[in-house]
């Protein structure tokens, strides 16, 4: 496994750290990236094979659905091609940030990744770091990197001695800007569900849907 200090710059300006991630990435391999929460164990969304190495990474329990990252809105549409009305009004006004929407996933969305239902769980994340190995690599799985049952990573260094095993490349963006994970919500039909209290209090997504409705 390589590891890499990775400045505000971004992969850009360490061009040793962007090319060992895309060809990392591109072998269906798993790496540990900062995000705008915690430290993420992802690999490609849409790469066959690449949630089932995350699942074994981890220890987790087979049959649960995965977290998406990805660049932007159009490449959330790439994987959720009918994503609701409400899941773009949440979009537009929470991302980049950490709110996770659960919407109908597309047929090239691996079953794994989907844990074997209709949809997935996405967002774009608010680290500039994170939305840029999206851009150049495409969605990424991004669940927590940590072993099921122990603390969340909340450093490079926590998630490498976590699962080190399993990753080629760790990229080290200084510690977590945020604790508590990504706030999780069910915006697949008509009406916005929690599924998730997290870093974005659920009184502030009511709030921005009342706004949108008075408009």
């Amino acid at each position: 496994m390589k590891t890499f200090t990775v400045g505000e710059g971004g992969l850009s300006q360490t061009p040793e750290a962007r090319a060992a991630c895309l060809a990392a990435l591109e072998r269906g391999a798993l790496i540990v990236f900062p995000t705008d929460t915690l430290y993420a164990l992802g690999g490609l969304a849409l790469r066959e094979g690449v949630a089932e190495r995350v699942v074994d990474a981890k220890g987790r329990e087979e049959g649960k659905a995965l977290p998406v990252v990805a660049a932007d809105w159009l490449q959330v549409l790439a994987l959720a091609p009918l994503s609701t009305e409400l899941a773009q009004r949440l979009a537009e006004r929470f991302w980049p940030g950490p709110l996770s929407l659960v919407v109908n996933a597309g047929p090239n969305v691996p079953s794994a990744v989907r844990g074997g239902g209709p949809t997935i769980a996405v967002r774009v994340p608010a680290s500039p770091l994170a939305r840029e190995l999206c851009a150049l690599a495409g969605p990424l799985v991004a669940t927590s990197a940590n072993r099921s049952g122990q603390p969340a990573a909340l450093t490079c260094r926590d998630a490498v001695r976590s699962i080190a095993d399993s990753v080629a490349v760790a990229i080290d963006g200084g510690g977590a800007k945020e604790t508590r994970p990504s706030t999780l919500v069910d915006a697949s039909g008509r009406a916005a569900r929690l599924l998730r209290e997290g870093a974005i209090p659920w009184s502030d997504v009511l709030s921005a849907l009342s706004e949108a409705e008075m408009r």
